[in-house]
Protein backbone atom coordinates (compact mmCIF):
# COMPACT_ATOMS: atom_id res chain seq x y z
CA UNK A 1 0.00 0.00 0.00
CA UNK A 2 1.57 3.30 -1.26
CA UNK A 3 2.27 5.62 1.99
CA UNK A 4 0.20 8.72 1.27
CA UNK A 5 1.69 11.99 -0.54
CA UNK A 6 3.20 14.73 1.77
CA UNK A 7 1.48 18.15 1.41
CA UNK A 8 2.63 21.01 -0.44
CA UNK A 9 3.98 23.31 2.30
CA UNK A 10 3.75 27.16 1.98
CA UNK A 11 5.15 30.08 3.99
CA UNK A 12 3.53 33.50 3.65
CA UNK A 13 4.62 36.89 4.39
CA UNK A 14 1.50 39.26 4.26
CA UNK A 15 0.86 42.73 3.11
CA UNK A 16 -2.79 44.15 4.12
CA UNK A 17 -1.89 46.90 1.34
CA UNK A 18 0.20 44.64 -1.66
CA UNK A 19 1.34 46.14 -4.73
CA UNK A 20 4.15 45.66 -7.06
CA UNK A 21 6.12 47.49 -4.61
CA UNK A 22 5.40 45.00 -1.79
CA UNK A 23 3.58 42.37 -2.91
CA UNK A 24 2.10 38.89 -1.04
CA UNK A 25 5.44 36.98 -1.12
CA UNK A 26 4.39 33.28 -1.05
CA UNK A 27 7.54 30.40 -0.54
CA UNK A 28 6.47 26.94 -2.01
CA UNK A 29 8.27 23.98 -0.68
CA UNK A 30 8.45 20.25 0.62
CA UNK A 31 9.77 18.41 3.10
CA UNK A 32 11.57 15.01 2.73
CA UNK A 33 12.64 14.10 6.51
CA UNK A 34 14.29 17.32 8.63
CA UNK A 35 14.88 18.57 5.10
CA UNK A 36 12.87 21.53 3.66
CA UNK A 37 13.24 22.14 0.07
CA UNK A 38 12.56 25.58 -1.42
CA UNK A 39 10.75 25.01 -4.83
CA UNK A 40 9.44 28.62 -5.60
CA UNK A 41 9.00 32.21 -4.18
CA UNK A 42 5.66 33.50 -6.22
CA UNK A 43 4.35 36.79 -5.61
CA UNK A 44 0.80 38.42 -5.65
CA UNK A 45 0.47 42.34 -6.27
CA UNK A 46 -3.45 42.40 -4.89
CA UNK A 47 -5.67 40.25 -1.93
CA UNK A 48 -8.09 39.75 -5.12
CA UNK A 49 -5.33 37.49 -6.74
CA UNK A 50 -4.09 35.84 -3.23
CA UNK A 51 -7.65 35.23 -2.22
CA UNK A 52 -8.21 33.38 -5.53
CA UNK A 53 -4.81 31.56 -5.33
CA UNK A 54 -6.05 30.40 -1.62
CA UNK A 55 -9.47 29.51 -2.95
CA UNK A 56 -8.30 27.07 -5.36
CA UNK A 57 -8.55 23.44 -5.07
CA UNK A 58 -5.05 22.07 -4.14
CA UNK A 59 -3.34 21.30 -7.52
CA UNK A 60 -1.05 18.70 -6.09
CA UNK A 61 -2.26 15.32 -4.25
CA UNK A 62 -2.07 15.87 -0.91
CA UNK A 63 -3.07 19.14 -0.19
CA UNK A 64 -1.09 21.68 1.10
CA UNK A 65 -0.29 23.15 4.92
CA UNK A 66 0.93 26.96 5.17
CA UNK A 67 2.36 29.57 7.59
CA UNK A 68 1.03 32.84 7.25
CA UNK A 69 2.91 35.75 9.21
CA UNK A 70 -0.70 37.43 10.63
CA UNK A 71 -2.27 37.24 13.32
CA UNK A 72 -5.45 35.09 12.89
CA UNK A 73 -7.14 36.69 16.65
CA UNK A 74 -7.54 39.35 18.58
CA UNK A 75 -7.03 39.31 22.49
CA UNK A 76 -9.93 38.27 24.63
CA UNK A 77 -9.28 41.81 27.15
CA UNK A 78 -9.76 43.66 24.06
CA UNK A 79 -12.62 41.75 22.59
CA UNK A 80 -14.71 41.32 26.03
CA UNK A 81 -13.78 45.27 26.89
CA UNK A 82 -15.22 46.20 23.42
CA UNK A 83 -18.49 44.30 23.99
CA UNK A 84 -17.76 42.12 20.70
CA UNK A 85 -18.84 38.65 20.43
CA UNK A 86 -16.27 36.15 22.18
CA UNK A 87 -16.69 33.21 19.82
CA UNK A 88 -13.89 33.25 16.87
CA UNK A 89 -16.39 33.17 13.80
CA UNK A 90 -18.56 35.81 15.38
CA UNK A 91 -15.79 38.22 16.34
CA UNK A 92 -14.38 38.10 12.91
CA UNK A 93 -17.52 38.35 11.28
CA UNK A 94 -17.83 41.67 12.95
CA UNK A 95 -14.20 42.49 12.57
CA UNK A 96 -14.88 42.33 9.16
CA UNK A 97 -17.60 44.67 8.36
CA UNK A 98 -16.03 47.44 10.26
CA UNK A 99 -13.84 50.10 8.07
CA UNK A 100 -10.24 50.60 8.98
CA UNK A 101 -11.22 53.94 10.36
CA UNK A 102 -13.67 52.36 12.59
CA UNK A 103 -11.07 49.67 13.71
CA UNK A 104 -9.08 52.60 14.89
CA UNK A 105 -11.36 54.56 16.52
CA UNK A 106 -12.50 51.75 18.63
CA UNK A 107 -8.62 50.58 19.51
CA UNK A 108 -7.60 54.18 19.89
CA UNK A 109 -10.38 54.92 22.54
CA UNK A 110 -9.33 51.52 24.16
CA UNK A 111 -5.65 52.26 24.76
CA UNK A 112 -6.07 55.78 25.23
CA UNK A 113 -8.68 55.01 28.30
CA UNK A 114 -5.42 52.95 29.69
CA UNK A 115 -2.53 53.95 31.45
CA UNK A 116 1.03 54.64 30.10
CA UNK A 117 2.80 51.21 29.79
CA UNK A 118 -0.31 49.08 29.09
CA UNK A 119 -2.05 51.05 26.50
CA UNK A 120 -2.80 47.68 24.42
CA UNK A 121 -4.27 44.56 24.91
CA UNK A 122 -1.96 41.46 24.49
CA UNK A 123 -2.79 37.65 23.46
CA UNK A 124 -1.70 35.36 25.47
CA UNK A 125 1.04 34.38 22.66
CA UNK A 126 2.52 37.19 22.62
CA UNK A 127 5.09 36.97 25.23
CA UNK A 128 6.42 33.98 24.61
CA UNK A 129 6.37 34.34 20.72
CA UNK A 130 8.02 37.85 21.35
CA UNK A 131 5.14 39.49 18.86
CA UNK A 132 3.37 42.62 18.63
CA UNK A 133 -0.28 43.24 19.77
CA UNK A 134 -2.57 42.20 17.16
CA UNK A 135 -4.49 45.52 17.79
CA UNK A 136 -2.08 47.36 16.89
CA UNK A 137 -2.65 49.55 13.39
CA UNK A 138 0.92 51.03 12.65
CA UNK A 139 4.53 50.04 12.99
CA UNK A 140 3.52 47.08 12.29
CA UNK A 141 0.05 47.80 11.08
CA UNK A 142 -0.64 43.83 12.26
CA UNK A 143 -4.75 44.63 12.88
CA UNK A 144 -5.02 45.81 9.45
CA UNK A 145 -3.54 42.51 8.21
CA UNK A 146 -5.50 40.51 10.33
CA UNK A 147 -8.52 42.68 8.78
CA UNK A 148 -7.09 41.88 5.20
CA UNK A 149 -6.25 38.42 5.59
CA UNK A 150 -8.58 36.30 7.96
CA UNK A 151 -11.81 36.66 5.56
CA UNK A 152 -9.74 35.58 2.83
CA UNK A 153 -9.27 32.59 4.50
CA UNK A 154 -12.29 32.35 5.82
CA UNK A 155 -13.71 32.89 2.57
CA UNK A 156 -11.71 30.25 1.04
CA UNK A 157 -12.47 27.32 2.88
CA UNK A 158 -9.12 26.83 4.46
CA UNK A 159 -8.78 24.84 7.80
CA UNK A 160 -7.64 27.13 10.78
CA UNK A 161 -6.56 24.39 13.43
CA UNK A 162 -8.25 25.73 17.20
CA UNK A 163 -10.32 28.22 15.55
CA UNK A 164 -12.48 27.05 12.47
CA UNK A 165 -12.83 23.91 10.54
CA UNK A 166 -12.61 23.94 7.08
CA UNK A 167 -11.23 21.86 4.06
CA UNK A 168 -8.77 19.56 5.58
CA UNK A 169 -6.28 19.79 2.30
CA UNK A 170 -5.81 23.26 3.08
CA UNK A 171 -4.56 24.05 6.61
CA UNK A 172 -3.72 28.02 7.93
CA UNK A 173 -1.42 27.95 10.67
CA UNK A 174 -0.29 31.80 12.19
CA UNK A 175 3.12 31.94 11.59
CA UNK A 176 5.54 34.69 13.20
CA UNK A 177 9.14 34.75 11.50
CA UNK A 178 10.44 36.67 13.74
CA UNK A 179 10.13 34.00 16.48
CA UNK A 180 12.71 31.85 14.22
CA UNK A 181 14.94 34.71 12.83
CA UNK A 182 15.69 35.69 16.75
CA UNK A 183 17.08 32.57 17.62
CA UNK A 184 20.26 32.75 15.17
CA UNK A 185 20.29 36.50 15.19
CA UNK A 186 19.09 37.78 18.57
CA UNK A 187 18.54 41.37 18.29
CA UNK A 188 20.24 41.76 14.57
CA UNK A 189 18.25 43.49 12.22
CA UNK A 190 18.00 41.90 8.87
CA UNK A 191 15.58 43.93 6.80
CA UNK A 192 14.16 47.23 5.76
CA UNK A 193 11.78 48.75 3.41
CA UNK A 194 13.39 51.93 3.75
CA UNK A 195 16.66 51.79 1.45
CA UNK A 196 18.31 54.52 3.22
CA UNK A 197 18.14 51.57 6.24
CA UNK A 198 19.27 48.60 3.43
CA UNK A 199 23.25 48.87 5.35
CA UNK A 200 26.03 45.92 5.07
CA UNK A 201 25.42 45.16 8.37
CA UNK A 202 21.76 43.87 7.72
CA UNK A 203 23.26 41.80 4.33
CA UNK A 204 25.65 40.42 6.60
CA UNK A 205 22.88 39.48 9.13
CA UNK A 206 20.73 37.70 6.28
CA UNK A 207 23.61 35.80 5.35
CA UNK A 208 24.70 34.36 8.73
CA UNK A 209 20.35 33.77 8.87
CA UNK A 210 20.43 31.94 5.60
CA UNK A 211 23.40 29.41 6.51
CA UNK A 212 22.31 28.98 9.86
CA UNK A 213 19.13 27.35 8.16
CA UNK A 214 21.06 25.52 5.85
CA UNK A 215 22.43 24.26 8.96
CA UNK A 216 20.00 23.18 10.87
CA UNK A 217 20.60 25.48 13.64
CA UNK A 218 17.14 26.16 15.14
CA UNK A 219 15.02 24.66 17.73
CA UNK A 220 13.14 23.11 14.89
CA UNK A 221 15.37 20.49 13.97
CA UNK A 222 15.00 21.24 10.03
CA UNK A 223 17.61 22.06 7.56
CA UNK A 224 17.03 24.22 4.60
CA UNK A 225 17.67 23.05 1.18
CA UNK A 226 18.44 26.12 -1.26
CA UNK A 227 19.81 26.45 -5.08
CA UNK A 228 22.74 28.78 -5.07
CA UNK A 229 20.23 31.49 -7.62
CA UNK A 230 17.96 30.96 -4.38
CA UNK A 231 19.93 31.69 -1.48
CA UNK A 232 21.21 34.68 -3.51
CA UNK A 233 17.90 35.66 -3.96
CA UNK A 234 17.09 35.62 -0.24
CA UNK A 235 20.30 37.39 0.71
CA UNK A 236 19.65 39.93 -2.07
CA UNK A 237 16.41 40.84 -1.21
CA UNK A 238 16.86 43.68 1.49
CA UNK A 239 13.19 44.11 2.49
CA UNK A 240 13.61 40.68 3.90
CA UNK A 241 9.90 39.87 2.68
CA UNK A 242 11.32 36.70 0.38
CA UNK A 243 13.26 35.61 3.47
CA UNK A 244 9.77 36.14 5.86
CA UNK A 245 8.49 34.04 3.73
CA UNK A 246 10.89 31.20 4.13
CA UNK A 247 10.75 31.56 7.72
CA UNK A 248 6.93 30.35 7.68
CA UNK A 249 7.51 27.84 5.04
CA UNK A 250 10.01 26.05 7.88
CA UNK A 251 7.56 26.85 10.78
CA UNK A 252 5.00 24.99 8.40
CA UNK A 253 7.30 22.11 8.26
CA UNK A 254 7.53 21.73 11.66
CA UNK A 255 3.83 21.80 12.16
CA UNK A 256 3.31 19.57 9.57
CA UNK A 257 5.28 17.19 11.00
CA UNK A 258 4.03 17.20 14.25
CA UNK A 259 0.62 16.47 12.10
CA UNK A 260 1.98 13.45 10.70
CA UNK A 261 2.82 12.24 14.35
CA UNK A 262 -0.71 12.02 15.10
CA UNK A 263 -1.24 15.52 16.17
CA UNK A 264 -4.78 17.26 14.50
CA UNK A 265 -3.39 21.10 16.03
CA UNK A 266 -0.66 20.72 14.20
CA UNK A 267 1.77 21.21 17.18
CA UNK A 268 -0.40 23.76 18.70
CA UNK A 269 -1.21 23.68 22.15
CA UNK A 270 -4.03 21.92 23.37
CA UNK A 271 -4.98 24.16 25.96
CA UNK A 272 -4.55 27.30 23.29
CA UNK A 273 -7.17 30.27 23.36
CA UNK A 274 -9.72 29.95 20.62
CA UNK A 275 -10.80 33.26 20.30
CA UNK A 276 -6.89 34.39 20.38
CA UNK A 277 -5.28 31.77 18.56
CA UNK A 278 -1.54 31.34 18.93
CA UNK A 279 1.29 31.12 16.52
CA UNK A 280 3.08 27.96 15.37
CA UNK A 281 6.25 26.84 17.39
CA UNK A 282 5.53 29.52 19.62
CA UNK A 283 5.72 27.17 23.45
CA UNK A 284 3.28 27.16 26.00
CA UNK A 285 4.88 29.23 28.87
CA UNK A 286 4.55 26.84 32.27
CA UNK A 287 2.90 28.33 35.10
CA UNK A 288 5.36 29.45 37.64
CA UNK A 289 5.42 26.73 40.65
CA UNK A 290 4.24 23.95 38.28
CA UNK A 291 6.22 20.73 37.29
CA UNK A 292 8.21 20.95 34.02
CA UNK A 293 9.38 18.28 31.97
CA UNK A 294 12.51 17.74 33.47
CA UNK A 295 11.00 17.44 36.90
CA UNK A 296 12.20 20.44 38.36
CA UNK A 297 10.09 23.67 39.12
CA UNK A 298 9.94 26.37 36.90
CA UNK A 299 11.48 29.89 39.08
CA UNK A 300 10.00 33.12 39.30
CA UNK A 301 11.38 35.74 37.57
Amino acid sequence: MAEPTAPLLLGCDFSSSPGRRKPIVLALGRSHGARVQLQALERFETLAAFGQWLAQPPREEGGWVGGFDLPFGLPRELVQALGWPTDWPGCMQHYRSLSREQIRAEFAAFCDARPVGGKFAHRATDGPAGSSPSMKWVNPPVAYMLHAGVPLLIDAGVHLPGLHAGDPGRVALEAYPGLLAREVLQRRSYKSDDRAKQTTDRLIARKDLVNALEMGQTRLGLRLKLSHAQRDALVDDASGDSLDAVLCLLQAAWAQQRHAEGDGLYGLPPGLDALEGWIVTTPMPVPAGAPRSDGHSKKQD
